[in-house]
């Protein structure tokens, strides 16, 4: 049984999360090019092949090193406003970003961090393709400080700059992994907590207010993929993973409780074993292709038509733990899938699943058996593909389930399925860093750290303090959030007496309306919303319009908000208007109520109902 509620004190929860924000510079971290990772057309592309390389210890990182087995070529896609020679890595990076570093400085402090004197900037071994010269640079400038929340204090292990990975395209149809240059380089901070987070929904709202405190200095960017977070589990009797890449926050407890009961249940599959008595054994796999060369599985059939070798094992003792549930849709077969994955195979078939959905015959499921020799109270796992990725996924599998005798093993996970993980590589060390030789260190003087303090931002509280005062709280919580406050907050400070809830409520319920409908929203840009309410506060068109204007800007964002009332009937109606609209029904209905309902069906977009009312109550005495 999956435990619903884990005692996570009693387990021996430690839970800690690494914020990486995107920081609104102007240019990338090491060169100019623009930093708005959203690139056009690609003028261009490359292929790379990587290695890996010993790091300041002296020593190849484990991570760097099964990438490398892998034996991948990459594809870098480039683009001609959003990246240049730095990104390609046929020239040295040029001086650190002032202005980016300026912004992670002030994050430092925001969070009572102990700046560095001298930041150095290190190469970080990365493999996976994600950054053409197979590292990343970065540089530490921060540690010791400290984020309250209602749980208790959260320590700041680190801050650090670094330059942001490639965006991976997807895989070519030569098998070449696709990646664009465009994001690459592009100023983050990254901001490490201690492992003092105490539960899944604590871990939460430490990732909100550190987000938050970021966005409080007006210097990050926003919207989807400009922050992520990776999270660090572990149980006093399992391993320290770190699950990469979590974009939503209201998936982070359940990701994080889901990454507990699948130690709870390896660890309780290692006690299994060792009652069982299960000892390590050499792979002996073997080519079950005659065996199961009349089968009628079509999968299996497909993989024989194509030359490919059908690999299998034994593994002794393990019977019913292969299927054995970890938590809902995860189990320990899946774990040793992901590793075979990794060698390029679709994953593995063992003797615990569900056969008959393959479907495979109990005549193939007992000549399989018998192949690897496998006894009662064994299982057996089965790998097809192209004889060299069969050979090194069965020897991943193996490797994993050798491991599943004795200890959980330390891993970088993925993020699948919204709120479970899955396997990527060994988990890094210090062995992938050595020092950026093409960049000389940067000095961080008292006065820089002065000049920065002076200016620092109002804390997110004072913030959503001062929007409380215009707004009201649900309006207020929810503008906070939301990627265009600074939209919100330029508009009431540019548009004069600008309507507060009017501002907000469009911004963060009327474009969500219309985007529900179908509406291309996204395409009304920042300056177009600014012209609107400006145009809005002249007395150009009424409140009733605004969702009108909206839709026809979207098909016509170049268009000017003048122009759009114009040319669609939209203008405010003048007091004369009003009234010749209202004698004309007044021959047709004589009640005042039903008067004033006719009256707004006709010009309803034109003219405020108070405007309207008036009227009427005037020439109805």
């Amino acid at each position: 049984m999956i435990p619903m509620a884990p005692d996570y004190k009693k387990l021996g929860f430690k839970c800690g999360i690494e914020i990486h924000q995107r920081l609104a510079s102007h240019g990338k971290l090491f060169c100019a090019c623009a930093a708005s990772g959203d690139a056009a057309e690609s003028d261009g592309s490359f292929t790379r092949r990587q290695r890996a390389v010993a790091g300041e210890l002296g020593k190849v990182d484990a991570a760097a090193a099964a990438e490398q087995v892998r034996g991948r070529v990459f594809k870098y896609l480039a683009y001609p406003a959003s990246s240049c020679e730095v990104e390609a890595d046929d020239e040295p990076p040029h001086k650190l970003n002032a202005e980016a570093l300026d912004i992670a400085l002030q994050i430092a402090l925001l969070l009572a961090c102990n700046v560095v004197d001298e930041a150095q900037v290190m190469r970080k071994a990365v493999l996976d393709g994600s950054n053409t010269s197979g590292f990343q640079r970065t540089a530490l400038l921060a540690t010791g400080g400290t984020l309250p929340t209602p749980a208790g204090n959260v320590g700041i292990g680190t801050l650090a700059i670094e330059e942001e990975a490639c965006s991976i395209l997807g895989e070519e149809a030569n098998g070449e992994i696709a990646y664009g240059l465009d994001r690459l380089g592009i100023p983050l901070v990254e901001v490490a907590t201690e492992p003092d987070i105490v539960s899944p929904e604590h871990c939460r709202e430490v990732a909100e207010k550190l987000g938050l405190l970021m966005r409080a200095t007006g210097k990050v960017q926003r919207g989807i993929g400009t922050i992520r977070q990776d999270v660090n589990v572990s149980i006093a009797d399992g391993a320290r993973v770190e699950i990469k890449g979590v974009q939503e926050l209201g998936a982070i407890p359940k990701i994080v409780e889901n990454e507990v009961l699948r130690q709870v249940g390896l660890v309780a599959i290692i006690a299994e074993l060792k009652k069982r008595g299960a000892k390590e054994w050499k792979l002996d796999a073997v080519d079950v292709s005659k065996a199961l060369s009349g089968t009628e599985s079509r999968m299996l059939r497909k993989c024989l038509d194509r030359q490919e070798v059908l690999l299998a094992f034994r593994a002794p003792k393990f019977a019913g733990l292969l299927g054995k549930e970890l938590f809902e849709g995860r189990r320990l077969g899946s774990e040793l899938s992901d590793y075979a994955k990794t060698a390029g195979v679709g994953g593995i078939i063992h003797s615990d699943e569900k056969l008959d959905t393959y479907p495979i015959s109990e005549k193939e499921t007992a000549a399989i058996a018998k192949a690897v020799g496998a006894k009662e109270g064994d299982a057996w796992v089965l790998v097809a593909g192209p004889k060299g990725r069969a050979d090194a996924a069965v020897t991943a599998a193996h490797g994993r389930a050798l491991a599943a005798l004795s200890a959980v093993p330390n891993e970088t996970r993925k993020v699948v399925n919204e709120t479970g993980s899955a396997y990527m590589r060994p988990l890094p060390g210090g062995a992938r860093l050595y020092p950026e030789t093409d960049l000389p260190t940067v000095r961080i003087t008292r006065d820089r750290l002065s000049r920065l303090a002076a200016v620092l931002p109002e804390t997110p509280e004072a913030q959503l303090a001062k929007l409380k005062k215009v707004l009201n709280d649900e309006l207020a919580n929810k503008m906070f959030r939301s990627q265009r406050l600074p939209v919100f907050q330029r508009i009431i400070t540019d548009v004069p007496a600008a309507d507060a809830m009017l501002v907000a409520g469009t911004l963060e319920e009327t474009l969500v309306s219309l985007k529900r409908e179908g509406v291309a929203v996204e395409k009304v840009g920042e300056e177009k919303l600014v012209e609107l309410f400006m145009e809005y506060a002249k007395g150009s068109f009424v409140k009733a319009a605004i969702p009108e204007i909206l839709r026809k800007l979207a098909e016509k964002p170049d268009a000017s908000v003048k122009n759009i009332v114009g040319a669609n009937s939209l203008s405010k109606m003048t007091h004369k208007e009003i009234e010749s609209l209202v004698k004309t029904e007044m021959k047709e209905c004589a009640d005042g109520g039903r008067l004033m309902k006719r009256v707004m069906e006709r010009c309803r977009l034109r003219a405020e109902g108070g405007d309207v009312a008036k009227v009427v109550a005037s020439l109805s005495r």
